[in-house]
């Protein structure tokens, strides 16, 4: 085995690798070292960050767009104005299962009715009955105010989520801020610029296209094809044969 490991070598290579610029000599190669990732420019593709679709090289993010309405164009739309102003829950319930479908509208209603109208009864009941304590009008005023920022901050959120899909400007500030101080406004604005993309979405030109009609083939037709060919037939069966 010797002699025949030295008339025929190895034809494995050790691999090496040269080391950095301040050290000398080389490095052997550790196991597992060639089979790091390679990053290849021309297979990295960019994808949607909403739906994971593939986009195409051209492809350029769309720039802020305004919304359709104002802030303050509440009378533009009459129902989600009244609608807005005695039942905001409601409205807030529908802008939310329009942007989420897994979302049922009464669940954010309920969390509306809670925080936002549920204060303020609170805060109307403590303004008129005069007996109730200072320091309990204080912590009454501070939940308040704590309910009122958290109810900004959940309202805020898909108000921001409706600038992303639609992408829409942050006007006339911050979603949440929007909601802390126009809060009636800003959930009838929502209501009306999400109405206005559907109608715009739905108005799509259609060509419809009839189909052919169906043919059919009667009884008198069938029989009228079989005499044809059986015309033929007949003159050749009155041929006699003569023999020769």
């Amino acid at each position: 085995m010797a002699e025949a490991s030295r008339n025929h070598p190895s034809q494995y290579v050790r691999l090496k690798k040269h080391a950095s610029h301040s050290g000398s000599g080389v490095e052997d190669i550790r196991p597992g070292e060639l089979n790091q990732p390679i990053a290849v420019p021309q297979l990295e593709v960019r994808k949607c960050g909403e739906c994971g679709q593939v986009l195409p090289e051209s492809h350029r993010a769309p720039a802020d767009e305004p919304w359709t309405t104002g802030i303050f164009g509440c009378a533009e739309d009459t129902e989600s104005c009244w609608t807005g102003l005695f039942c905001p829950c409601v409205l807030f319930g529908r802008n939310v299962q329009a942007l989420r479908e897994d979302i049922p509208w009464t669940t954010p209603c309920t969390c509306h009715a809670v925080c936002v109208e549920g204060g303020i009864a609170l805060a109307i009941l403590t303004a008129i009955f005069h007996g109730v304590d200072p320091g309990a009008s204080v912590l009454i005023g501070e939940g308040l105010v704590f309910s009122w920022w958290l109810c900004s901050t959940y309202t805020g959120i898909f108000r921001q989520q409706l600038q992303k899909k639609y992408h829409l400007k942050n006007a006339p500030c911050d979603p949440c801020l929007v909601h802390c101080c126009f809060h009636w406004c800003a959930n009838c604005q929502e209501h009306r610029e999400r109405k206005g993309r559907l109608t715009d979405n739905s108005a799509v030109p259609m060509t419809i296209v009839n189909p052919p009609p169906v043919q059919e083939m009667s009884t008198v037709e069938n029989h009228a094809s079989t005499s044809e060919n059986e015309a033929p037939k007949a003159e050749h069966d009155d041929v006699e044969v003569i023999p020769l």
